[in-house]
């Protein structure tokens, strides 16, 4: 019996390497001669480093860059020097969870930092990137990451826009004379499962913001500087679409890598599952597992296990997800490929112990095995089959 492993993170507690690994103890506990096949995946946030890293035999860099709020943190990428590849989580350069929760304002939030992460991958001779550019702190329009890539951002009087959103407000000219000829030879690969446009009330600004810090009046005077950058990008690049599905992923660094670099936008689990080869994996498996930490409601709107969900049910498999928590409407899951779905907790603890490394790999492990004893019950499969 062949069994895929597809984890996903359980944030807070278990990366996805450590969840497919304590899954598939479980599974093996259950069926010893079963094959036990780990694909641990992520979609364009944690994880997302970690897993491709990983997964495509690279190596990891570190080096120090700007933070969110101009100080400075050490950011991890992942080099694949075979391929002349870097994978980045902007994350950990502009990522929320650097930012202390008083001191979040996205007027001054740069991603100043994840251009700095890329031009030092470049310099390193990488010429293919893989970003995800899930839980940032932004709100800049990524115009952070195009100064540290050479673009020129000036104000009418030629001077350099400040950081953050607020460089947006004063922003009129942008020149290209000092970017490297380098990144006119990279191709970039967004993972994004966020489709929401630049500006507007679906915008970047306004569905976002808050978590960011920002107030309502914040918001709408973030949005109309957004229009104001689109339109001026579109007067020297006419492809700009301030409503390409994913433009203000991140606060619009996902409009910048569309406008200013040869990008495409993908969802993360379609860029993992391509690069990890796992349909590969899941077509001649009997049965494909997966899970996350908290399964509900927007899990089914496109979240990694879903993803995995839908692929396998491609080749008919039977899709079994395991997770920490089960919330509101998780039965939508159901309807999107995951046939059945178990929450891991034995009893009822508070989050922080039911999130404590040792006792989620405990209760992800003995509730892997519980399933599959049921399943070889079911299916008439004896430990040596």
């Amino acid at each position: 019996m062949k069994v895929v492993v597809a984890m996903d993170s359980f944030k807070g507690s278990l990366g996805s390497l450590e969840a497919a690994d304590a899954a598939a103890v479980g599974i093996q506990k259950a069926l010893p001669d079963s094959e036990v096949v780990r694909k641990p995946i992520a979609d364009g946030g944690e994880g997302f480093l970690d897993v491709l890293t990983e997964a495509l035999e690279g190596e990891r860099r570190t080096r120090r860059v700007t933070a969110p709020l101009g100080d400075c943190v050490e950011c991890t990428y992942g080099i694949v020097k075979a391929r002349k590849m870097a994978v980045i989580e902007m994350a950990r350069a502009a990522g929320l969870t650097l930012v202390k929760k008083e001191k979040r304002n996205p007027l001054y939030t740069t991603t100043y930092g994840v251009g700095e992460v890329i031009r030092d991958a470049m310099e390193q001779g990488c010429r293919h990137f893989l970003v995800g550019i899930g839980g940032s702190a932004t709100n800049d329009g990524g115009i952070g990451m195009l100064k540290a890539l050479g673009f020129g951002l000036w104000d009418k009087k030629g001077n350099p826009v400040p950081n953050g959103a607020l460089g947006l407000a004063s922003l009129a000219h942008i020149t290209e004379e000092n970017v490297p000829d380098m990144l006119k030879e990279c191709t970039f690969e967004i993972a994004c499962d966020v489709g929401a446009p630049l500006c507007g009330p679906e915008g970047c600004s306004a569905v976002f913001g808050p978590q960011k810090g920002a107030d309502e009046k914040m918001i709408k005077r973030m949005d109309a500087w957004m229009e104001q950058y689109a339109l001026l990008a579109k007067k020297h690049y006419p492809d700009a679409d301030p409503f390409a599905p994913g433009a203000g992923a991140a606060g619009g660094l996902g409009f910048a890598f569309l406008t200013f670099t040869n990008a495409v936008i993908k969802s993360g689990i379609e860029i993992v599952t391509e690069k990890t080869y796992l349909e590969d994996a899941i077509k001649d498996a009997d049965v494909v597992v997966t899970g996350e930490g908290r399964l509900d409601a927007q899990s089914a709107m496109g979240k990694a296990p879903v993803g995995i969900a839908k692929l396998a049910k491609k080749y008919g498999k039977p899709v079994l997800a395991l997770s920490g928590s089960i919330g509101e409407s998780a039965t939508k899951c159901n309807e999107q490929g995951i046939d059945a779905y178990f929450s891991i907790l034995k009893t009822p603890v508070s989050s922080e112990e039911a999130m404590q490394v040792h006792t989620a790999k405990e209760n992800l492990q003995d509730t892997a095995e519980q399933i599959f004893r049921l399943w070889a019950t079911i299916n008439h499969i004896s430990s040596t089959d």
